[in-house]
């Protein structure tokens, strides 16, 4: 069966408007760019590296994010967590997506039923 491009545009954009918060919800604990690409992936939500560390950047400076330098191994790590303000970002970000997953679900539900 061939792909349609259409619904394979469609999907990634879906994909891409929840990145943002698949990855600040494993920021409660520190995790460096790797692991967290492995965290997320074993958890079924793929990012490629070119597109997590760009976004890891961009959340660091918008204050959402800290991070630190752990030097004790040979290659050094930066490890980013989740900042207050992120935190509380997040619980919003959180609700904001359960109302839109809500909605979302009703109006597929009158699908069901017509």
């Amino acid at each position: 069966m061939k792909e349609d491009p259409i619904l394979t545009t469609m999907i990634t954009e879906l994909k891409r408007g929840n990145l943002t918060l698949c990855v600040l919800s494993q920021l409660r604990r520190p995790q460096y760019g790797y692991s967290l690409l492995q965290l997320l992936a074993d958890k079924q939500i793929p990012i490629e590296a070119n597109t997590l560390y760009p976004l890891l950047r961009r959340l660091e400076s918008q204050e959402l994010l800290s991070s630190t330098w752990d030097t004790n191994e040979a290659r050094p790590r930066k490890f980013y967590v989740l900042s207050e303000k992120g935190t509380a970002l997040l619980i919003e970000l959180g609700k904001a997506w359960q109302e839109q997953y809500q909605r979302v679900g009703a109006l597929l539900a009158e699908e069901d039923h017509e």
